[in-house]
């Protein structure tokens, strides 16, 4: 087996233990804080220096950024190297990897009274530039993987991308004030819908990156 085929198998396995290890961990991290709910508390919360799993928290982030890392590389080694939307595509994963990941756990989500502290501003910016970033990405997808190769991953990729923004747009009524505005309250299942949803289509990902020898392109 190649260097190549090897980066891209350890780049699938760091995507699905990413993935599997980031709801599982926060999960079980989460029932460890006393009066945190998942429903309507952020991940970002539990991060926080105020929280008693801070620690422990901030430094999966940090591997999870590491994960994202390596399995932008595979990826990147999985498909046609030439190819300018897997360029794009690749800088997605990292820009995920380095915001919502690493710059998540570097920079805690704390505030002072009812501000934003300079850490919690610059978690905030790292993590939506990471969400953004996979946000978009089935856009890119269709241009790497098209219909006429595979109608129903294109599909899936318009169905992520569309039920994304609208679980997003849930996650950000948090701002409209109330925490009995129904939808804005439940933050914290958006977020999880949100990130279920993507981690889903990442994994599909990473089964095509295995599907055929690296670098193949798929317009042949």
């Amino acid at each position: 087996m190649n260097k190549r085929k090897i980066l891209v198998i350890s780049g699938a396995l760091a995507c699905l233990t990413g993935c599997s290890g980031d709801f599982i961990t926060l999960f079980v991290l989460g029932c460890r804080y006393p009066g945190y709910n998942h429903l309507t508390d952020t991940w970002s919360s539990l991060g926080a220096s105020a929280s008693p799993v801070s620690g422990i928290v901030s430094l999966w982030w940090v591997i999870l950024g590491i994960l994202f890392l390596w399995f932008a590389a595979g990826f990147r080694s999985a498909f046609s190297p030439g190819n300018p939307f897997v360029r794009i595509a690749t800088w997605l994963l990292i820009l995920y990897g380095l915001g919502e990941g690493a710059g998540s756990g570097l920079f805690k989500a704390d505030h002072m009274g009812d501000s934003l502290t300079v850490s919690a501003i610059i978690h905030n910016v790292l993590g939506g530039t990471g969400v953004f970033a996979l946000l978009i990405l089935p856009l890119v997808m269709q241009k790497i993987i098209p219909g006429k190769i595979s109608p129903g991953f294109h599909t899936l990729s318009r169905v992520v991308f569309i039920s994304g923004c609208f679980l997003l747009i849930l996650f950000l009524l948090r701002y409209l004030n109330s925490e009995n505005f129904f939808p804005g309250r439940y933050k914290g299942l958006w977020q999880r819908l949100f990130v279920f949803d993507y981690y889903v289509y990442l994994l599909v990902i990473a089964f095509w990156m295995l599907r055929k020898k690296p670098g193949y392109n798929l317009s042949d």
